[in-house]
């Protein structure tokens, strides 16, 4: 009985070193070129987090790339209601097409965008911004099912992994403040706050 415990042992030991060494992303995985490495997470971490504080400021205020000035949030739009109303006839539309115009739908929406893009563009909270933004960016995807160019890929998702990625990356730190952030005494304690 022993040997077969010894032997789980050992095989446990061995797959948790594949996982680790073939899943973990380190210095060792960015050795070769780490100042591009850092530099392409931290342009990518701005670049999303101003595609997140663009729709913010825009669907505010009415900036006129996607919301006229008429349908801005400040002029008594809904947020929400262009989007979730036409959603196409995938299998959530009923649902979203009830959401849409929703005053706690909007409120939610909107401070979700403002402190995602924020968050990424300051490079700061990036676990709870990049999980955020994944799961808006998913909600999002449901809402367009089927998209219009792939049986189910499209751009929402790939945003959503790229995120993860940064998390992962610890992009922050990167063209950002997160090597600051990281340092505070109650960032250290709660690191879902990294």
């Amino acid at each position: 009985m022993a040997t077969t415990t010894n032997q789980q042992r050992e095989t446990h030991r061995a797959f948790s070193d594949i996982v680790r060494n073939e899943f973990t992303i380190d210095e060792a995985s960015t050795r070769r070129h780490p100042m591009a490495v850092a530099v392409a997470a931290g342009l990518t971490r701005l670049a999303l987090g101003w595609v997140f504080l663009w729709a913010f400021l825009d669907k505010t205020f009415g900036l006129g790339h996607e919301t006229p000035g008429e349908a801005a949030w400040v002029n008594g739009g809904s947020p929400t209601e262009g989007f979730l109303a036409n959603a196409p006839s995938g299998p959530f539309a009923d649902l979203y097409n009830d959401l849409a115009g929703q005053g706690w739908a909007d409120w939610l929406f909107m401070i979700g965008l403002a402190g995602i893009g924020i968050a990424l563009i300051l490079g700061v909270a990036m676990n709870i911004a990049a999980f955020s933004g994944a799961l808006m960016l998913v909600l999002m995807w449901t809402a367009v099912l089927p998209p219009e160019n792939n049986p189910f890929m499209d751009d929402h998702l790939i945003y959503g992994a790229v995120l993860v990625l940064l998390a992962l990356l610890g992009a922050g730190r990167y063209l950002g403040l997160g090597a600051y952030w990281e340092r505070l005494p109650l960032v250290r304690k709660a690191r879902i706050l990294r």
